[in-house]
């Protein structure tokens, strides 16, 4: 894809004619004017930002001023990791679905994952626009680029990703300091919650991240990846799907020891969904109370919050382990 680089523009002093007897004594400033024309031009040159290339977590290289001033976010897990940068000004432009942090709010919203307003693009004049391999589309990205805004995908797909993802989304954005030390306080929280479940057993999962039909997690997805980070085994960790469909009776076959709901719908009604849990009396979790929901913002969202998404599933998970919040 082609970069898209600004165009510099040139201060000039033609057309600039001396007046009255000030012709007769240009002599005299010539040297002045030829001092002051090289100072504009030296001045001009310096306020436009250098460009950068850098490549992308699919693979593109992509070219854009350095550091981005105007930043346009299309999805909420890279919206979190700007604002925990400090790009509280930068950052012009957002998702429909992006709500944290509460600035968020007053940011012009450019559509959703698959239905973006390019014409509100435009009108925000954003130098980067960065997108995430697993929601937005190829064709966006690429129509984005035609229209001459530079687009930067990231696409974490583990824990691990998300470190990655960070530490590259500082680079570019030029907060490379910031990003080190929020994956450092990252990685030393998930260490504490590695020591706490090293060498117990891991009671078997199962993650409702859907209602109608239910809809779990598979070998690949992201909360998988958290689930065994969390000290669990998930019950459909070996599926082929990434999000497999479960029948009820498929459920009670595996039996589950801990039932995690996610919190994925805002307008559900989960103390029902609870409610209907405590009918398969016959499931570990359902017998021995252990079903919970969880805040799918924490665990869905491959951003700095997931850090607590994990301690929260740890000690859902083992609480014996965790005896209050972390």
């Amino acid at each position: 894809m082609s970069p898209w680089i600004k165009s510099m523009k040139k201060t000039s002093l033609q057309g600039m004619k001396p007046r009255g007897n000030t012709l007769q004594k240009i002599g005299l400033f010539a040297p002045a004017m030829t001092l002051l024309s090289v100072l504009i031009l030296t001045c001009t040159s310096v306020s436009y930002s250098p460009a950068i290339t850098l490549k992308d977590e699919v693979g593109r290289e992509v070219t854009f001023p350095y550091p981005p001033r105007r930043i346009v976010s299309l999805a909420p897990n890279i919206t979190e990791i700007l604002f925990s940068l400090g790009l509280d000004e930068e950052v012009v432009g957002v998702s429909i679905h992006c709500n944290y942090p509460e600035k968020v709010k007053n940011r012009v919203k450019v559509g959703s994952y698959i239905h973006i307003d390019y014409e509100r693009v435009i009108s925000l004049k954003p130098d980067l626009v960065i997108a995430t391999g697993s929601g937005n589309t190829r064709e966006m990205v690429e129509r984005l680029e035609r229209l001459g805004f530079p687009t930067f995908v990231i696409f974490p797909k583990r824990f691990d990703d998300v470190l990655r993802s960070i530490r590259l989304l500082g680079q570019a954005v030029a907060r490379e300091k910031e990003a080190v030390s929020m994956i450092e306080e990252m990685k030393r929280r998930r260490e504490r919650v590695a020591d706490q479940i090293r060498s117990i057993s891991r009671p078997k999962v199962f993650l409702q991240i859907g209602e109608a039909p239910i809809v779990t997690v598979g070998k690949g997805s992201f909360a998988d990846d958290l689930i065994r980070l969390a000290g669990g085994e998930n019950i459909s960790g070996k599926d082929r799907e990434m999000y497999p469909r479960l029948g009820m009776e498929e459920i009670l076959k595996r039996s589950p020891e801990v039932i995690l709901v996610s919190s994925m719908n805002p307008g559900g009604d989960y103390e029902r969904v609870l409610r209907e849990w405590k009918r398969w009396k016959t499931i570990p979790a359902v017998k021995h109370g252990r079903i919970h929901l969880i805040d799918s913002d924490l665990i869905d969202r491959p951003a700095p919050r997931i850090i607590n998404g994990l301690e929260e599933m740890a000690r859902l998970i083992h609480p014996d382990r965790f005896k209050k919040p972390m």
